[in-house]
């Protein structure tokens, strides 16, 4: 429990860099949610606390944008994951340069440019993908709010 929500603080960012634990708490209550304080969420975070209730297990997936399934079904934090990771990607100014002139060749030519990137990686000893994953994999992405990974 407290790596995915820790992963969740670490990638899912407001434009000012990652939450505090009183914008996380504060945000919950005035969306609604369950009482929670920030003592309560950095416990969370940091393992002090491993069993939160649904209430509040739906309010931090609500917060940080992921399906509350993100917490217990290792599949779902899986693909929220690899959507994460693209998202967080996107941020850097290169990646996104080269997205946006990729935009629009056929899939050989994309394919090209993935095994050009794939051996530039390998001589600067990178792994396979930027987070040091598979190069299939991908990261999550906020789907509201100003909230996003990096």
């Amino acid at each position: 429990m407290a790596e995915k929500v820790d992963h969740l603080f670490r990638t899912v960012r407001s434009s000012r860099g990652e939450y505090t634990y009183e914008q996380v708490a504060s945000e919950i209550r005035d969306a609604g949610g369950p009482t929670i304080s920030a003592a309560y969420v950095w416990m969370l975070r940091n393992g002090k606390r491993d069993n939160p209730t649904m209430k509040h297990l739906e309010a931090l997936a609500s917060f940080f944008g992921v399906p509350a399934a993100y917490f217990f079904d290792d599949e779902v934090s899986q693909a929220v994951n690899e959507q994460l990771a693209v998202v967080a990607a996107m941020r850097d100014a290169g990646v996104r340069k080269i997205a946006m002139r990729a935009s629009g060749l056929s899939s050989e030519s994309l394919g090209t440019i993935v095994d050009m990137i794939e051996r530039v990686r390998a001589l600067e000893g990178l792994p396979d993908g930027a987070d040091g994953s598979d190069a299939g994999s991908a990261p999550e992405g906020r789907t509201k709010g100003s909230r996003t990974p990096g």
